[in-house]
Formats: C-alpha cells, sequence, structure tokens
C-alpha cells in the first residue's frame, strides 16, 4: 500500500474497517507489498508473527548443529567456513526479528516464546550432527532446503519479510555451495570418507523433507498463507521442486538417496518419491525429537549468560537519551 493509506489508519475508527479491509485485499490481488504502517487484518498480523518467529527461532538454534563442530573441523579454512557460516545465520535470525517487530512484536517476549516452547522453530534442528559429514549434508541438504523453501518468498505479501529474505537467500545459497563443495572433497577421499557422507546422506534425507511442513491435505495455514499470496507455493509443490533438483546432484555426487520408490516418472515429468513419516515429525515438533531439549537449553542458557549484557546496553542507552534531553 502506498504512504497515502498511513493518514486513515492514524484515524481508524470501526466504521473505517470495510474500506481499510478492502483497500487491503485490492493491494493482495495487485501483487503489492503490504508495510509497516499501513492497515492489515489482525489474522494477516498474527499470521506473519508466527512464521517469521519460527524463522527466526530456527535460524539462532540452527547455530547450534554446526557451532558444535567449529574446534573439532580438521583444517584451519574449515573453521573459518563454520565460524562465517554461524555468523551469517546469526545475522539472519537478527533480520527477522526486526522484521517481526515491525509487526509490534518484542524481541524479548519473542525469545521467551522460544525458550518456553510457546514458539517453534525448524524440526530439523532437532536431529544431531554425528560427524564432519554432517557439516557438508547439511549445508548441501538442509540449506537447500531452505533455500528452495525461501526464494519465492523474497515475493512475499509483507515488505519488511520480503526485503530480508532478498539477501538471506544469497547467503543461504552460497552455504548450500559450500556443503557440496565439502562432500565432493570427501567423496574424492578415502573408502571411510566416502561412507561417512554417505551415512549423514541415510540420516538427514528424510528430515529434510519434513522441513517443507505437512502434506497439504493436513495443512492449516497453506490455504490462507496462499490467499494472502505469504507463500506462493504449497508444501508438496516445494518438497516435489526440491527432490528433482536433488537427484542430479547426488548422482554427481556418488552417493544413494534412502528411498526406495524414488524413481523417474516420465507421465508426470517429476519424480515419485516415498511416503515421509508424518507420525516422526509430528513427534519432534511436539518436543519429542532427539535433540529438543537440547536444543532449548543451550539457547536458555545462552539467553541467560547474556543478560548482563543487555542490561548494560539498555543502562548505556538510558544514558545517552538523557544526555541528549539535557
Amino acid at each position: 500500500m502506498s504512504q497515502d493509506s498511513v493518514p486513515m489508519l492514524r484515524s481508524y475508527t470501526g466504521g473505517t474497517e470495510p474500506a481499510l479491509a478492502e483497500q487491503f485485499e485490492r493491494t493482495i490481488a495487485r501483487d503489492q507489498r503490504v508495510e509497516p504502517r499501513d492497515w492489515m487484518p489482525e489474522k494477516f498480523r498474527a499470521t506473519m508473527i508466527r512464521q517469521i518467529a519460527q524463522h527466526a527461532h530456527s535460524e539462532i538454534i540452527g547455530m547450534q548443529p554446526e557451532g558444535n563442530w567449529i574446534t573439532r573441523a580438521p583444517s584451519l579454512r574449515r573453521k573459518a567456513i563454520l565460524l562465517a557460516k554461524v555468523q551469517d545465520e546469526a545475522g539472519h535470525g537478527l533480520y527477522l526479528y526486526s522484521a517481526c517487530e515491525t509487526l509490534g512484536a518484542d524481541r524479548t517476549d519473542l525469545t521467551e516464546r522460544l525458550i518456553t516452547g510457546r514458539q517453534k522453530y525448524s524440526s530439523i534442528f532437532n536431529y544431531p550432527a554425528l560427524t564432519f559429514a554432517d557439516m557438508g549434508v547439511i549445508g548441501w541438504l538442509v540449506d537447500g532446503a531452505a533455500v528452495c523453501n525461501q526464494v519465492p518468498l523474497c515475493r512475499s505479501s509483507y515488505g519488511p519479510y520480503a526485503r530480508a529474505m532478498i539477501r538471506i537467500c544469497k547467503e543461504e545459497s552460497f552455504h548450500q555451495r559450500q556443503g557440496y563443495e565439502l562432500l565432493m572433497t570427501m567423496m574424492s577421499g578415502t573408502a571411510g570418507q566416502r561412507a561417512m557422507v554417505q551415512d549423514a546422506v541415510d540420516r538427514w534425507w528424510w528430515p529434510v523433507l519434513m522441513m517443507f511442513g505437512p502434506p497439504d491435505r493436513e495443512s492449516a495455514n497453506t490455504a490462507q498463507s496462499m490467499a494472502w499470496k505469504i507463500k506462493r507455493h504449497t508444501n508438496d509443490e516445494l518438497r516435489q521442486r526440491f527432490v528433482d533438483m536433488t537427484v542430479p546432484q547426488a548422482e554427481a555426487l556418488g552417493v544413494t538417496l534412502p528411498d526406495p520408490d524414488l524413481r523417474w516418472n516420465p507421465e508426470r515429468g517429476a519424480h515419485d518419491f516415498g511416503e515421509v513419516d508424518w507420525d516422526e515429525m509430528k513427534q519432534v515438533v511436539a518436543g519429542n525429537g532427539p535433540c529438543n531439549a537440547e536444543r532449548i537449553a543451550q539457547r536458555k542458557a545462552a539467553h541467560d549468560e547474556g543478560a548482563w549484557v543487555r542490561e548494560a546496553a539498555a543502562a548505556r542507552a538510558a544514558k545517552t537519551r538523557k544526555e541528549a534531553a539535557a
């Protein structure tokens, strides 16, 4: 919407809501962006806060599996790559928390909701990274799935989210290439290294397919998010796109994707693949995955240990405001 809508928003009364709602719908229909000062339905606002907060939490929690391998990386180059990647993920979280704040959300409240289990993050980060090959597979498959899922969000109908996604997707694409490069190096190494890569692929493949969310027939949010153009593709469409993109990459890498039902279907012009274990996904989302408790405990510990930094920053900001007002 244009800034012309701001005066109407500021003088909002119950009687103007139908006109504002109509203007909102026209904005969506014209593929224009909804901006923070524009009127929006409260359900749209709540949906955006839920989605962006979950994305932000995922970026922050997602630092843990790779952060745990920084000191054990086999070379200085690999340590530097992991350090840079973890730093990128922290930045992504900050962009997204800032986008939430444009909707009226409070960052402290969002963090509290995360560490108390009232808001979710991506289920993929509740699986353990057991070997260094997992660092490559996380880059190739996890970040690859993120790119597939998030590139369409660069055209999301909420402006701050769409703009944040442009930079995030560029960096995630680089992370994917870094992961693939690591796996190519390991696959040209010893038989033990090749076996390590295949084992990591076997463990991560199905959880990665869960990243796209439940099947469309069971998704509670897809229809409305599509109508509001928050999302541009359904969960199943994105999952299919990812599988079709990944199969030739796996062949070039020399690994086998662990799905006996995976095969090309010439009639559909796409790959058929097996059914995801949705019961497992539900258990992980419910907090019963291999690493749920560990991930939240680490996040809470980091938050508690950083309290003195937040207090010092708040005191400094208050002093600066007082000096400026004097």
